[in-house]
């Protein structure tokens, strides 16, 4: 659907509905598939990134807050598309395999810290990863040491925790005591006013089906447990403020 046409229909159901509440909005809440999984083409904008436009617009605005405050918000990841995830998943996996792992265990290390192809959030044009280059980007940016206590990025994580929300953005993978799943991520942030919506349209998709027609590496050895784990523990054990 065209932005116009869009906006038209959207003013026009708004319209109805005063007059019927009645009337289901739920178009208005759900996402193409094709964007949850990543293969689509949702309408994205930044310059050293890729957001939605709310999204890039309020993450401009804590950019600049930040800034303020001496602090350079650098982004390292993105949106990604399921081509791109695709590619960081048969890296691991061939390189998991090559160093003796079983495919089960091979799956369990990935999925420590990457998404499974389709599953990842960063196909939704909400969510990135920032680090602080006000020192540098060092090697490897994306590390917990670096937002830990001592680590050359835990001011901006203090600040970070402060103030993130006020712009819509919020942590994902928290260190909550028995949080299962992904591993913490100080540095993943999804904007909220968005997200939200599309969890609620991702979790209405038969994700077994969608693994299966998508055959990726290493699929067949997905069992029905593991599908209803991973979806319990990877998809949704989250930070609760970004729960449906």
């Amino acid at each position: 659907m065209q932005r116009r046409d869009f906006l038209k229909k959207t003013a026009l159901m708004g319209g109805l509905w005063v007059v019927n509440p009645s009337i289901s909005l739920d178009f208005l809440q759900d996402f193409p598939q094709d964007e949850l999984i990543g293969k689509g083409k949702p309408a994205l904008f930044g310059e050293d990134f890729k957001l939605r436009e709310e999204a890039r617009l309020n993450f401009n605005l804590m950019k600049k807050a930040a800034k303020e405050k001496g602090f350079n918000i650098h982004v390292v990841s993105s949106y990604r598309s399921y081509s791109h995830q695709n590619g960081i998943w048969e890296r691991k996996y061939t390189n998991f395999r090559n160093q003796g792992f079983s495919h089960e265990k091979t799956i369990q290390k990935i999925i420590e810290y990457s998404t499974i192809p389709g599953t990842s959030r960063h196909h939704w044009g909400t969510d990135l990863d920032i680090i602080d280059s006000t020192k540098g980007i060092p090697a490897n940016p994306l590390s917990e040491s670096h937002f830990n206590k001592g680590g050359r990025m835990h001011n901006f994580k203090l600040w970070l925790d402060e103030n993130s929300e006020k712009y819509g953005f919020y942590l994902v993978y928290t260190n909550a005591p028995g949080r299962k799943g992904f591993a913490y991520e100080p540095w993943h942030f999804s904007y909220k006013p968005l997200s939200l919506k599309m969890l609620e349209s991702y979790k209405k998709m038969d994700l077994k089906k969608m693994l299966q027609t998508n055959k990726l590496m290493g699929s067949e050895h997905f069992t029905n447990e593991f599908i209803s784990k991973y979806i319990q523990e990877n998809i949704l054990d989250i930070n609760p403020s970004l729960l449906p």
